[in-house]
Formats: structure tokens, C-alpha cells, sequence
């Protein structure tokens, strides 16, 4: 039986700091954005871990969340390690995930152009 335990850890970890997230475990004012963790990949030797997130919100808003907390980044590592009894507590960094603005815009435009063509005239047949 083969097991994948850095993808494992990656799962529990990025699990449990959601669940921190969720419960306003982070006082940080410049963390005003909705938060998805979209993934997380772990190093082979579990020392570090690279957590994927969307932020819906402004550009603005949304650069100053992601500089909230990567600030965190130590506190949350700390309280994630915690919670999930590693021996050692792997160095956490947040990286944005664009595919979920990227998919929200392509879906945009996609109703734009339905809603345009739905109020152009009907074409004659040549």
C-alpha cells in the first residue's frame, strides 16, 4: 500500500486552518477579505507547506488581506501545529490563487455576451 502522507498532512493542515480562519482566530484589521484556502502542497520532508488562497474582494482590499496574513504566517503555523500534534512545524506561505478570479470573469463575460445576444434582432437566414 503506497500513501501520499505530504498530500495527507497538506489536506489536515489547510483543513485546520480554515477551521482558524473561520472562527476569527486572527484579530489582524487588514484581514477584511473572504478567505477560500484553495489548496496546499506539502514539501517531501513536511517542512514546508505552501497554502493556495482566493480573496473575494477589491484589488486593494485584497493586496492588504494577503499582506495580513502572510505577517500571520508564524502564528498560524504555530496554531495549526497545535492542533495537529507535528513534530516538526512546517514554515507556512500563502500564495494567491488566480484560477478562482480568472473562472469568476470568464463566467462574467460569458453572461455578458449571452445577455447581448439574446437582445440582438434575429438573424435572416442568407
Amino acid at each position: 500500500m503506497t500513501t501520499n502522507r505530504p498530500a495527507r498532512v497538506a489536506e489536515e493542515f489547510r483543513h485546520e486552518l480554515g477551521a482558524i480562519l473561520a472562527r476569527g482566530g486572527l484579530k489582524d484589521p487588514r484581514v477584511t477579505g473572504f478567505v477560500t484556502l484553495t489548496g496546499a502542497k506539502m514539501a517531501p520532508d513536511l517542512k514546508e507547506i505552501t497554502v493556495y488562497l482566493s480573496i473575494h474582494a477589491e484589488e486593494k482590499e485584497r493586496e492588504r488581506t494577503l499582506e495580513g496574513l502572510r505577517a500571520a504566517a508564524t502564528f498560524l503555523q504555530r496554531e495549526v501545529s497545535r492542533n495537529l500534534r507535528l513534530r516538526y512545524t512546517p514554515h507556512l506561505r500563502f500564495v494567491y490563487d488566480e484560477s478562482v478570479a480568472r473562472g469568476d470573469r470568464i463566467e462574467r463575460l460569458l453572461k455578458e455576451a449571452k445577455a447581448k445576444d439574446a437582445g440582438a434582432p434575429p438573424k435572416e437566414d442568407e
